[in-house]
């Protein structure tokens, strides 16, 4: 299985960086610095998919991929 996408924005409103995965709903986390952020939301993907697994909801395969990503392939 290959891993999850992770989108790594700045927000000016938030003042840091906000990492999300795309295929995990509400699954994301902050940082002050983009490495700070991924650190964190990799921390929430391992919370978000352990919590599936003890509610025994289904975990989503990895789908997600920016046009980028799809137009380089």
């Amino acid at each position: 299985m290959s891993d999850y996408h992770i989108n790594i924005f700045y927000s000016e409103e938030d003042g840091g960086y906000i990492a999300d995965i795309p295929d995990l709903e509400s699954c994301s986390a902050f940082g002050r610095t983009p490495e700070e952020a991924l650190a964190q939301v990799e921390r929430a993907k391992a919370a978000w998919l352990d919590a599936a697994r003890a509610a025994g909801k289904p975990i989503p395969e990895p789908r997600y991929r920016p046009a980028i990503y799809q137009a380089t392939r």
